[in-house]
């Protein structure tokens, strides 16, 4: 039977497919999956096409050298795209390496009226051929078989020619009025069941009673106690309908998990990102930045970094060096790798995700809030092992039940020399000062804070003048050059310092440095004060 190739590749989805969709779902009552629909479709078109094949090949034999035909016989032609003739005169044929064996002219169907003994308008082929014949094979091994409509896998098509279907399927679907969407699954609009504001109430309060959740809609749907006679599935439907309609509620499972949280339960730092860590882009040339300093961004892997990770999945654990913000927040960054990483949700701005202490195996709810790049729910963590900023932190792949291991690369504690940040006389000031540190760290991206509330009040008085990035820099690179005996300062450690204060990216820090006449660059990415 012909390949489904072509209309695959050329898919399109018409009024009595939808039809026959909505039937099998009125037929079935029950919700089903895009990918359940779009293999019911697939199969249909199977179906028709091969009960279409087998009509065009009635009473049609398959074309075989060693098979004998007479005038008038119908006869298909595998090798020739499955092309049908009409046998229009047998004669004998002359070869003597072949034996004896026969000569058919045969007319194409789609060849114009011709009378038989028309040379232009027939082609011969041999048959009753003894000799073995490659044809002769391949006819025995399925030619025939195609012609008795041997069938194709639906889903072996959907999966490799997902990209081809789904998309004008689900568009097709979503415009189609008598059905509705929910949690991924679809159904016929007239057949739901009722959820009233009583229901969405009892939801609320199951929700609150469960500290907000998360909770599937069947897990509330058997808390107050079913919407009636309908099948499980179908319940679980109409409330993951209803809780999707109404603003109290937050889907926040990753892909393939409908899952439901209290909106007015999750955390402030989840609803509205901390402004420690957002960042107000600014303007910065790109090509400023030499192949050095790119590359250095690149270690770096700040989440607002112009860098693209892989579309492929990770199954490595990956590694980030914990900046101020980030420490202070209680945050992962989302960067280019941690994006492939932490589960995703198309349809909801957050999603929920169970974090696991890969040092003692305790667990901590976090929240993936993909648009602003941030994973939230890391304070006890850092709070408990006395994350320094600078740590390395590791982060493992999800594992079989959907979890994140974050953990650290821990020793006994050591005192190491770490540099301070004080504020004296409305000055930004650094000391070297000795810390108790248990984890691996960047030696030029630690930096430590003893009062917060003084470094707040220091970064929120700052003036217009003194808080662009440039005059940060200065200010900046000005007190730590007093600590190095060359005066150089590494652009890393102004990347971390500066991030105290503003959030910058890696970008436009290094650009503002190689664009003013401020700062002069002394090789291996060390930084210095220009002349005056």
């Amino acid at each position: 039977m012909p390949s489904a190739q072509n209309w695959v590749r050329n898919f399109t989805v018409t009024d009595d497919d939808i039809e026959m969709l909505t039937g099998l779902l009125l037929e079935r009552e029950t919700p089903l999956r895009i990918d359940d629909l779009a293999r019911a479709l697939i199969d249909q078109r199977l179906q028709d096409e091969a009960a279409a094949f087998q009509e065009r090949y009635r009473d049609v034999q398959t074309y075989n050298p060693s098979q004998t035909y007479a005038v008038d016989d119908r006869v298909v032609f595998p090798a020739l795209n499955y092309a049908t003739a009409r046998v229009v005169a047998v004669r004998e044929g002359h070869n003597p390496e072949y034996g004896v064996f026969s000569v058919i002219s045969v007319v194409f169907d789609d060849t114009p009226e011709a009378e038989a003994g028309d040379a232009d308008l027939t082609r011969e082929f041999a048959a009753g051929l003894t000799y073995p014949h490659k044809l002769s094979q391949e006819s025995d091994n399925g030619a025939n078989g195609a012609l008795s409509g041997t069938a194709q896998d639906p889903a072996a098509l959907l999966k490799a020619n997902r990209k081809q279907i789904i998309p004008p399927l689900e568009a097709a679907l979503e415009s189609a009025s008598d059905l509705v969407r929910a949690a991924r699954l679809w159904f016929p609009r007239d057949l739901l069941l009722e959820v009233n504001e009583g229901h969405l109430n009892l939801a609320e309060a199951v929700l609150d009673l469960a500290e907000g959740g998360p909770l599937t809609a069947e897990q509330i749907v058997q808390d107050i106690g079913g919407l009636g006679s309908g099948s499980d599935e179908l319940q679980a439907f109409s409330m993951n309908l209803a809780l999707n309609d109404d603003p109290r509620f937050d889907e926040v499972g990753p892909v393939d998990q409908v899952i439901w949280f209290l909106q007015r339960l999750e955390p402030p730092t989840v609803l509205t990102t901390p402004p420690i860590l957002k960042y107000n882009p600014v303007n910065y040339d790109p090509d400023l930045l030499s192949l050095e300093m790119i590359d250095l961004e690149y270690d770096i892997n700040d989440e607002w970094s112009p860098i693209d990770a892989e579309d492929e999945e990770v199954n490595e654990a990956m590694r980030i060096t914990l900046t101020y913000p980030h420490r202070r927040a209680g945050t992962l960054p989302l960067n280019a790798e941690l994006r492939q990483l932490f589960p995703t949700a198309r349809r909801t701005p957050r999603v929920w995700v169970t974090l696991i202490d890969g040092q003692d195996g305790e667990a901590f709810n976090g929240w993936v809030v993909r648009q602003d790049r941030y994973v939230y729910g890391l304070e006890n963590f850092y709070r408990k092992h006395l994350m320094p900023v600078g740590a390395y932190i590791t982060v493992e792949p999800p594992t079989d039940e959907g979890n994140v291991v974050i953990k650290y690369d821990s020793y006994r504690p050591r005192t190491e020399w770490v540099r301070l940040i004080t504020i004296s006389n409305d000055q930004l000031v650094f000391e070297d000062q000795k810390r108790s540190i248990g984890a691996e760290y960047d030696d030029l991206m630690i930096v430590g804070i003893d009062d917060l509330a003084a470094l707040d009040q220091f970064s929120a008085g700052l003036p217009p003048q003194r808080a662009t990035l440039g005059a940060l820099l200065k200010m900046i690179l000005s007190e730590l050059s007093r600590k190095s005996p060359q005066g150089t300062v590494h652009a890393k450690t102004l990347y971390s310092v500066v991030n105290v204060l503003r959030r910058y990216p890696p970008g436009p820090v290094f650009a503002t440095l190689e664009a003013m006449p401020d700062f002069e660059h002394v090789g291996n990415h060390y930084w210095k004060l220009g002349a005056e």
